[in-house]
């Protein structure tokens, strides 16, 4: 019979309130390190699932518990761009500022963008808005935009699904790859191989179809709440990224501007209290919190609508999945409470 091992917990209790106790010195010893708790935390979660999750990169699954770290990194990046920028606010433009900002937004965005472009898209369009506001020289814009464009493109090419998910908005028949230049430089068609690699090439506007499908059917005041029919087998992911479809089918025009209108009034009051908060803190989380919310909605409409490539982005509060609720309930939380000390 095997040894039954006992585990010392003088010891790990001590070790425990060791590494308790040096947290707290950090944090007393250095004005900046509260900072980098969320955006480090974040960051080793995401390390971690990307290892325990081999195949999808997303899941930290602790029993029946699953955390996705992705949702994490949108409130973590938002409080490090505010404090960053209160304590440099005069010199924005200034390359230790930038550094410090790119690290954490390149390491964040990189990580998350494995698993979630959509995520890491919202990460760098809230990361765009609230430097513009805080007076970044248009010269960093256009370097941001063209190191963007080319690390989108690598993270697109790196993904045979994402690839089709751009050819299924721009050319669903595969045109462009089975004629002209394309077809010269690549005569032995691998890049459509590649492609094919994916299990959704085969139909890539499969997804987009139904939806505008379920949308269309809702008509102006929809077919009644339970009564929709596309989330039935025909509309893959109707519980998740493309909720806001049953909402149209169901609900009609009348509920999908219903929907619209609530996202209206988080952006109404989040750049109010943007205008009238009472310190630069305060101000740039409101407009980060605002812009990350904001914008990941109007992309997952856009998506539903066929209007944009298709993208992993839930609509904040309106899916399943405990980690995107918890993400954007804590964002919103320090909206409140950037409201209450606003008066």
């Amino acid at each position: 019979m095997a040894q039954r091992v006992k585990t010392d917990w003088t010891l790990l209790a001590t070790i425990g309130a060791l590494v308790v106790f040096g947290l707290v010195m950090l944090f007393s010893a250095s004005s900046v390190s509260w900072a980098f708790v969320s955006v480090g935390a974040t960051l080793l979660l995401l390390v971690l699932v990307y290892f325990l999750d081999p195949r999808f990169h997303r899941w930290l699954r602790i029993g029946p518990i699953s955390i996705q770290p992705s949702e994490l990194a949108k409130p973590a990046l938002v409080i490090f761009l505010a404090y960053c920028l209160t304590m440099r606010s005069r010199s924005v433009n200034n390359w230790h500022t930038l550094a410090q900002a790119t690290l954490a937004l390149g390491l964040l965005a990189g990580a998350v963008v494995a698993a979630d472009l959509g995520t890491a898209f919202v990460l760098v369009v809230t990361a765009v808005v609230v430097f513009f506001v805080a007076g970044l020289e248009r010269r960093y814009f256009v370097a941001a935009l063209i190191i963007g464009l080319l690390c989108a493109a690598g993270a697109v090419a790196v993904k045979p699904y994402r690839m089709v998910r751009v050819f299924g908005f721009f050319d669903p028949e595969y045109r462009i790859l089975e004629t002209g230049g394309v077809k010269t430089l690549d005569p032995e068609s691998k890049l459509r191989q590649y492609i094919d690699q994916s299990a959704h090439s085969k139909d890539p506007s499969y997804h987009v179809r139904q939806s505008k499908i379920a949308v269309g059917s809702g008509g102006v005041t929809g077919r009644g709440l339970m009564e929709g029919i596309q989330k039935f087998y025909y509309l893959p992911a109707a519980h998740t990224d493309f909720i806001f479809a049953v909402v149209g089918e169901e609900f009609g025009l009348l509920g999908c501007l219903g929907v619209l209108s609530g996202f209206m009034v988080i952006l109404w009051r989040g750049l109010r209290l943007c205008w009238v908060a009472t310190d630069d803190f305060a101000r740039y989380l409101a407009l980060g919190v605002t812009t990350a919310i904001v914008v990941q909605a109007m992309v997952n409409m856009s998506v539903v609508l066929d209007l944009v490539p298709t993208k992993g982005l839930p609509l904040p509060m309106i899916r399943q999945g405990g980690s995107s609720l918890l993400s954007t309930l804590t964002s919103l939380g320090l909206l409140l409470s950037v409201s209450e000390h606003a008066g």
